[in-house]
């Protein structure tokens, strides 16, 4: 096993990469609905998109669906296993955002469970649950 500890190494991070219909729709979105930035971006000739964005550092990759490769869409697939978890230092103002981004209400804020969150499903299937912890 390898130890992570060397100064040279590459930092060891996890991000989510989502499969949507209308990849360059999808980015419009993500930017609007959470301030997202495009810090990478490569286009096929037939238009589909693969981009890396960053929300206030917090990055996740997005491309069109490619069902012939294993990339289905929940859209295709009519939901999504997964929930994608966005914490943020004020979540009403994120949510609300979200929402007139055209984010649809799957659950309202709320305090529970030690956390001040919501649930949203964004216009290509995915959902976002966006919180933070409860300070006592």
């Amino acid at each position: 096993m390898r130890s992570g500890n060397t100064s040279d190494a590459q930092a060891t991070t996890i991000a989510p990469w989502l499969a949507v219909q209308g990849g360059a729709r999808a980015v419009a979105f993500y930017a609007e609905a959470f301030g997202a930035v495009e810090i990478y971006h490569v286009e096929s000739p037939d238009g589909a998109v693969v981009s890396r964005l960053s929300v206030q550092g917090a990055e996740f990759w997005l491309s069109d669906e490619s069902p012939e490769h294993g990339n289905p869409s929940p859209l295709r697939l009519g939901a999504s296993p997964v929930r994608i978890i966005l914490t943020v230092a004020d979540p009403d103002a994120m949510y609300a955002r979200a929402v007139a981004a055209g984010a649809r209400v799957v659950s309202p804020i709320a305090g529970e469970h030690g956390w001040r969150s919501g649930r949203l499903r964004d216009p290509f299937g995915h959902d976002w649950e966006i919180g933070r912890p409860i300070r006592e």
